[in-house]
């Protein structure tokens, strides 16, 4: 999921350079979802993790 991310940044990068803004805010908006939606299923497998080793 990480790495769908960083390719949506990369598309919102090079369409911000070329001055395609719809196309570039479409793929920043996506882009960050998928980057925080990648940060909280690596905290919550983190404390599945911590939980399996406690008990």
């Amino acid at each position: 999921m990480l790495g769908w991310a960083l390719a949506f940044l990369v598309i919102a990068l090079i369409a911000g350079v070329l001055g395609f803004g719809g196309v570039a805010g479409a793929s920043a908006g996506i882009a960050q979802i998928l980057f925080f939606l990648f940060l909280v299923l690596f905290v919550v497998s983190l404390a599945f993790r911590f939980l399996r080793k406690a008990s």
